[in-house]
Formats: structure tokens, sequence, C-alpha cells
């Protein structure tokens, strides 16, 4: 006659899904002529299903007719005579039998689970030293616990050999789906389930109870706020202090954490003890730059932390992103690729954002220059995709700019993608290609390029097996065009065109980039939309201030924002611009007079203002770039004299010129001379800005 005990085995074997490869340990080493290891570790956070795979565990080895009994540490105290009398009750022995005798003895397998083990630290070291080494050598001891195995049981050179440690992770999507299939989830809803869930059992588990008691209502993960409050609990539980609690929701804000920025995001001297402990987190990953929390467990975090502490969470939204812009530097290369990655990953829970970028995949790609095998491979790919007429475009552009293509490159550094970069103020129009050409003439109105300024146009960007859609090469060409945002010198205006325009248009609006109907084209019967940036009017510094807002704020509507309407800069000539600089200088002193200056909406000022900066904020802003420039002729031995001459004129000035000249003890035609001088050079040092624009860089 069968036992309660076994109809509870069966039912839970029916619903017991993947753990393959655990299983499969489990019996051949019960098989083998000699135990192969005699501590079996299983480990995993609260709700990977630890005890489920004891239980399976236990059903295999009474299965295959071997003596077993299973222990869960909850149900006795953590001392040596509360577990040997739970041995001693468990193997139906009287209080005169030791049950550590019992099994030392035994020849025939046994089995000895215990659950719960982190709560036996205080007599881990007892039993590993005392009583286990007791015990036959037919005893196979299971432990399941959240923490991994103390390291003391992997250094002492007796257990090293003797150990297996499994540390548990997520169902895969056929074992998230065989678990659905179990629980008579209907089919249509099991994507939306598992995207959700990532094959967390526990998760799967609750959203399947959630299911059962309504069926009739679609899965929304915004159906089961109980689902979210139970991870909660488990995620945190025994949390050794509320500053660890903070460095677990700090690490699921960003893509990556090291200690570095750990120890920023917490705002602490030294975070060797918290990070150590993040990283021997089961549920933590190690990655080659930091660690990361699996996705369900960041996801869960995320959504509690926004609803719980919603000024906690912006806290440490700033704090990642100050550490990433004091990291930035203006040269492109791989590692400020990495950091304008880990950027846009803030952004990631904004919905006009995340669908739209590779979270996962995008580092497993690097990004190069064109080698001669390339150029073949680029072109049938702008052929597959666009059509011919656009190849023969591209093959143009690559002659005539190889430099400006960045090939994207698998781990075997296969081309697998690519952007091309054009540079306009190189360009004479041809009419080869109606991209170029209407961006030449969009440029030729007040958008004018002057010398030392340019325009960038990213004209064919494609990944080998996704073209435009959503993918390591898509996202890796989003970040090579911000890299281009912030570190080129002189950048006036970027073209971005899109197969399907309406598709990035929550991403463009989201990021402020317009698009721009007079610069659609069309090649090879087919059109594209795009999308420009005036860099003038709003300059890197400003555009990721208005990031930085969007990232923490109202996260329903920022993607849908329309673009930010500016007042549009000046674009003076060399000539007016010089002009301009005189009569500044003249009215240095007298704020009033320098509210009418050109110069407060040319790019020179412009670039060093938020978009909210008052009248006032910009005179002064030209007040300190008109000192500054002044403070560089004083740093030349050439153009002391003339900055002498402009200190007692427009800086410090002496009553009358003729005074100032006096002061400096100079004839008068000499000091004018010097004074005109002074003010040509300062118009010189204030235009190289103006055209050059200014390096990228954080305070």
């Amino acid at each position: 006659m069968s036992s309660l005990m076994d109809r509870l085995m069966a039912k839970r074997h029916q619903r017991f899904v993947g753990r393959v490869a655990e299983q499969e340990l489990f019996k051949a080493a019960l098989e083998a002529d000699q135990l192969p290891f005699f501590l079996l570790y299983v480990y995993g956070p609260g709700g990977f299903g630890k005890t489920t795979l004891l239980n399976e565990f236990y059903r295999l080895a009474r299965e295959m007719n071997v003596r077993v009994l299973m222990l869960d540490a909850r149900n006795f105290e953590p001392t040596q005579d509360a577990f040997l009398n739970a041995l001693r009750l468990g193997m139906g022995l009287d209080l005169s039998q030791s049950p550590a005798d019992v099994l030392g003895s035994v020849e025939e397998r046994y089995v000895i689970i215990i659950d719960t083990f982190e709560l036996l630290a205080p007599i881990e070291g007892w039993l590993r030293d005392v009583l286990l080494p007791r015990l036959s050598e037919t005893v196979m001891t299971i432990a399941a616990g959240r923490l991994p195995l103390a390291s003391t049981w992997r250094t002492d050179p007796g257990w090293q050999d003797l150990v297996r440690v499994i540390s548990l992770r997520n169902l895969s999507h056929a074992e998230s789906i065989d678990y659905l299939i179990r629980r008579e989830i209907p089919t249509e809803q099991h994507d939306s389930i598992i995207d959700f869930t990532y094959g967390h059992p526990l998760a799967l588990s609750l959203v399947a109870d959630t299911y059962a008691q309504q069926a009739d209502i679609p899965f929304k993960p915004d159906n089961v706020t109980d689902v979210i409050r139970i991870l909660m609990e488990r995620f945190v539980k025994g949390v050794p202090s509320p500053l660890h609690r903070t460095a677990l929701e700090a690490s699921a804000l960003v893509r990556l954490m090291n200690e570095a920025l750990l120890a920023d995001m917490l705002e602490v001297d030294d975070a060797f003890d918290i990070f150590d402990w993040l990283r021997n987190l089961s549920f933590v990953e190690i990655g080659e730059n930091g660690v990361f929390l699996h996705d369900l467990t960041r996801d869960v975090l995320v959504s509690d932390l926004h609803w719980r502490n919603p000024e906690r969470y912006v806290r440490l939204h700033q704090r990642a992103r100050n550490y990433y812009f004091n990291k930035l530097r203006p040269k492109q290369d791989a590692e400020q690729a990495r950091l304008l990655y880990d950027l846009v990953y803030l952004h990631k829970d904004n919905p006009a954002i995340r669908p739209a970028f590779d979270w996962q995949q995008r580092g497993n790609l690097t990004i190069t220059a064109m080698e001669p095998n390339d150029t073949s491979i680029l072109l049938n790919l702008v052929r597959h995709y666009e059509g011919e007429e656009s190849a023969r475009i591209a093959a143009y552009w690559i002659e005539q700019q190889p430099a400006s293509v960045r090939v994207l490159r698998n781990s075997e550094h296969q081309a697998v993608g690519f952007i091309t970069v054009l540079a306009l103020n190189r360009i004479e129009d041809t009419g080869i290609d109606p991209a170029v050409t209407k961006a030449l003439q969009f440029l030729q109105g007040s958008t004018r390029l002057r010398s030392g300024e340019t325009a960038l146009y990213f004209r064919h960007w494609m990944g080998r097996d996704a073209y435009q859609t959503v993918s390591p090469e898509q996202t890796n060409c989003f970040i090579i065009a911000v890299q281009n945002y912030l570190t080129t010198p002189g950048l006036v205006y970027t073209f971005f065109p899109c197969a399907e325009p309406d598709f990035w248009f929550p991403v463009f609006a989201y990021a402020n980039i317009p698009r721009v109907t007079e610069l659609e084209f069309e090649t090879d019967g087919k059109s594209y939309g795009v999308y420009a940036h005036d860099w003038r009017n709003e300059p890197p510094s400003s555009w990721l201030d208005l990031l930085a807002s969007r990232e923490v704020g109202d996260q329903g509507q920022a993607g849908s924002a329309p673009p930010r309407i500016l007042e549009p800069t000046i674009v003076l000539t060399q000539e007016e611009f010089e002009d301009a600089v005189q009569e500044a200088l003249k009215s240095m002193l007298r704020s009033d007079e320098l509210g009418d200056n050109p110069l407060l909406r040319s790019r020179l000022v412009v670039q060093r203002t938020t978009s909210s900066a008052t009248e006032a904020q910009l005179i002064q802003t030209l007040q300190n770039l008109l000192r500054d420039a002044a403070e560089m002729l004083k740093q030349h031995p050439r153009d002391g004299k003339f900055y002498q001459a402009i200190h007692y004129t427009y800086l410090h000035p002496a009553p009358t010129q003729e005074q100032a000249a006096e002061i400096l003890d100079l004839p008068f035609s000499t000091f004018r001379r010097h004074l005109k001088n002074g003010v040509t050079r300062i118009a010189e040092i204030l235009w190289q800005q103006e055209v050059g624009g200014v390096e990228y860089a954080v305070s």
C-alpha cells in the first residue's frame, strides 16, 4: 500500500522540469562502484528550486533502492546535539544509538539530504572536520543553501576532490515551456510569461498560480504585483545591512558593476567587502569587466526601488552617470565606446529606449577601421538589403573617404556590419548620391558651414543578419554615432537615415533629434527618412543634460516627447564675429549693452550654457570667455604687451586711453597699435572656439 509520502512525491515529480545534468550527475554517482564525491552542494537564491531539486534527488534515491534521509535545518537548532538528534530521529534510532557510529559502519549506499544549509553555519566546521569524516565511504551528503560553499571546503587538500558544487540557474526557454505546458497554461500566454520571468522557477510557479486564478485575463506583468512582492522578499532576505541592500539596488541599475563604481554609488571610500559579498551571490554573474545581476533579479529590484523610494532611485542614477562622465575621454576608442554603452544602459527602463537596443550582446563585437578584404563584403551587404544603386553609391564613398568606414567584427574577426561616417565639409556635390545632395543643399542656407566646421552623414549603416533592426550591430552603430557627437571638432550638423523611420521615431524623439522631411530620399525604389540634429543650437553638453533629465523623468512620457524647441543660434561670418568681439570688449563692464551683442546667441556661448540659461547667465558666460581669452595673451611672451593694452582699456580701464598709455609708458600710437592687435588676437582665439567647438568634458 502506497503512503501519503509516495503520493506527494508523485505529484511533485509531475511538475518537475529541467535540471537534467544535475540528475544525471547524482544518478551516475550512486551507480558508480565507488562514490566519486561525498558532498554534493547545491546553491542559489530563494525561489531557484533548491528544495524542489532535493525532493527529486530523494525520489531518485528511493527509485534506485538507496536509503535516503532528508533534513531541513529550519527544524532544529544549529548545534551539534540538535543535529545528531535530527539524524537519530530520521534514521529511527533509539537514544542509546549513535547516528555517527551507525552511518560509519553501513556498507550499502546511503544518502543524507540537508536543506537550508546556510542556517548550520555555527556548526559547519564541526560537520566538515568531525562528523562527515566519520561516515562510511558509502554515504553521500547532499546540502543546499542560498550562499556559495565556504572556501574552507575548497581549499582543504582533503576535501578538494571530494566535493561537487552546483550553482542553480534559471530554466532554459524549452524547460520553461515544458513547465507551462504541465501547468496547462495556454500556448498564447507562454511568450509573455517567459519574457517576464526569464525562466526563474519561482516566478514561473507564481505566475502560473496567478493565471490559474484569473484564466480569462491575458497575462501582463502589471497583473502580478503579488508576484513582484514575493520575489523581492526572496531576493533581499538575509541581506546583512541597509548598505548591502543599496549595493543590490545600485547593481540593478547599471550594466556592469565594479568595485570603483560601487564605491561611488554607495559614497564610501572602500567597497571591497561589499563588492566581495556581491560577487559571491548566486544570482550574480561575473563578467570580464565586472559583475551583473540576472535579468529577473534586476527587473524586480528596479521596479521595487522605483516604486518604494523614487528619490534614492534618482540619486543612484545620478551617481552612476557622474562616474561614467568622469571616465569619458575625448578619444574614440573601445573604452569610450564601453562607457557610452554603460551610459545608454541607464536609460534601459524607459519604454522608448528599452526596445531599441540589444542589451546583452553589444560587447561581443569590436569596432575597427576597414581592411582591404572588407570592401566586397560590405558592398554585398548593401546590395542585398538596399539594391544595386545603393551599392554603387556606397562603393563611391568608400573610395572617396575610406577612413569614414567603421567595421563591426565578431570574435573571429569577420566583418558583420558597418557604418559610414561621411564628413560633408570635404565633399563637392557630384549628384551621385541623392541623400548627400539634399544634405548639402540644406547646409547652404542659414546652417552654412564655415571654415573649421563640419557636418557628418551616417550614410550607410547595417548588420549582416538584421540590417537596421535591433541587433548588436545596430546598437554599435548608434554608439559610434554618439562617439562622433561628442568628439568631432567643429561639428555643426549630423544626418542619420533610416529605412524604417517610423520604427525609430520614439528613440530619436527621446534624444531630441527631429525627422526632417526635406532630407528624405529614394534609391532603388526605396524611401528613407532622415533624422538630423543642429549641434550649434544644442551642443553636446546641453544634449547630455537633456538626456540626463529624461533618464530619471516620467518613464511613461519621455520617449514620446516632441523635440525640444530652442532659440536658434546666430551664424556669423568671421568678419562679423570679429566686429562682435570688439563691441563686446567695449561693453565688457556694461551688461545692459552686452544684452544686444550677437555673440550671446553664437555657438561660442550657447555650447557653454544650458538650454534654460537666462540672459544674465549668457552675459556672464560671454564676459568669462573674453577674460579667459585675454588671460591667454598674458601667457605668451609676444602677446603680453597686447594684454596690457586690453587690461587698461576694457578689463580694468583707465579713465581714458591716453592715461592708459601713460600708465604703460607707451607712445599713444604704439598703445593704439597694441590695443588693436590685442583685440584681433582675442577674436582669433574665440573664433577657433566658435568654429572648432570644445572637447566634451565633465566638471
